[in-house]
């Protein structure tokens, strides 16, 4: 039997949505807007979000006109895309390691730091073959990641946030190219304890991805006004690659 992954309960418990309910959907819509722009001004793209969670990214490049399809293998996640979306937006449960239609899309996302969750290192790379496999010719492929290095040069060991009435305590360290971030509070008379892990995975491993594919570079942004990317000060690792 297959070991489950610490996002597969993670991303599924109510607790997960309201410690990040504060998420910035501005700022969302803005990157959204500037990197359509950037794609082109008038086309109008089928879009794959594989890993859309409660689609706030979709349903901004719905309004910009584009034919959107998000997945995500939280269930909760799928639910709650469905019922704040428009019913011209396709969602699907759907790990973004397996296949998922063939030489469809025009353009391929995966935002916010959505991929190095796995156990596996070769996971992330069938992510990217996986998309790779879903566009078009000359179709687009985005990947927007955080910056490793400003990651590790910042990084916060201890923190609380309060949502409502929890107190969660969080906890960071690095380990084994891993930011392991631990997230523990009290709610319903329980006491419960979390664990996010994300691969530090930084350019040249994103890129030595790509090469294993067809994918090839078109452009390196550092944040969400799509500004040259600098390895020390970005906030971001936006990579567009196109088929």
């Amino acid at each position: 039997m297959r070991e489950s992954e610490w996002f597969e309960d993670w991303f599924n418990s109510k607790y997960y949505f309201l410690l990040y309910n504060n998420r910035n959907d501005d700022e969302a819509k803005r990157f959204i807007v500037n990197l359509f722009n950037h794609l082109s001004s008038d086309l109008k793209f089928k879009v794959w979000d594989m890993a859309c969670a409660k689609g706030r990214h979709c349903r901004v490049m719905n309004e910009l006109g584009h034919v959107v399809t998000g997945t995500d293998l939280a269930k909760d996640s799928i639910k709650a895309a469905i019922q704040q979306s428009k019913e011209d937006i396709e969602f699907y449960i759907h790990d973004m390691r397996l296949p998922f239609r063939s030489n469809y899309f025009d353009v391929v996302v995966n935002l916010f730091t959505s991929i190095g969750y796995f156990k596996r290192f070769e996971d992330n790379l069938k992510v990217i073959k996986n998309a790779a496999s879903a566009l078009k010719p000359n179709g687009y492929f985005v990947i927007d990641f955080l910056n490793a290095t400003k990651v590790i040069s910042c990084l916060k060991p201890e923190s609380i946030e309060e949502r409502e009435d929890i107190r969660f305590y969080i906890t960071k360290r690095i380990e084994n190219n891993q930011v392991i971030k631990t997230i523990k509070f009290s709610a319903d008379k329980k006491n419960y304890s979390f664990e996010e892990r994300v691969t530090l995975l930084n350019k040249s491993m994103l890129l030595k991805f790509a090469e294993l594919t067809e994918l090839k570079l078109q452009n390196i942004f550092g944040n969400y006004n799509l500004e040259p990317f600098d390895e020390i000060n970005s906030e971001r690792l936006i990579l567009v690659f196109k088929k």
